[in-house]
């Protein structure tokens, strides 16, 4: 018996979902905040995630990384994700969303 075919997730909901991720320290989800550098669907529903952290050596990697691959286990399709940190090209404020740049002038940045 073959298992059924179940369509692949999105782009746009993987990103959906990834905002459910925030740093701890920024109060803004790591979508706005440009954290995510590339989302790769393969076949199967193997999902790949590209994304940087705004410093290296960031101490609640580990913690966003989880959160991460939770977010896109939620979403329908998904069997399997990879999150990797990259570093390069390093993370800026010019990556941010522009909704990402009003929430952070919300909480007091001066962007």
């Amino acid at each position: 018996m073959s298992e059924p075919v179940t369509a692949l997730p999105s782009k746009e909901a993987l990103l959906e979902a990834l905002k459910v991720v925030k740093d701890p320290e920024i109060p803004v989800n790591v979508v706005d905040l440009g954290l995510i550098y590339e989302v790769d669907i393969k076949e199967g529903g193997e999902v790949d995630v590209e994304m940087t952290l705004t410093s290296m050596g960031c101490p609640v990697q580990d913690m966003i990384q989880a959160d991460a691959e939770l977010a896109c286990m939620q979403v329908e399709g998904v069997k399997k994700v990879t999150v990797e940190f990259v570093w390069s090209p390093p993370w800026s404020p010019a990556k941010m969303s522009e909704d990402g740049k009003k929430q952070m002038r919300m909480f007091g940045f001066n962007l």
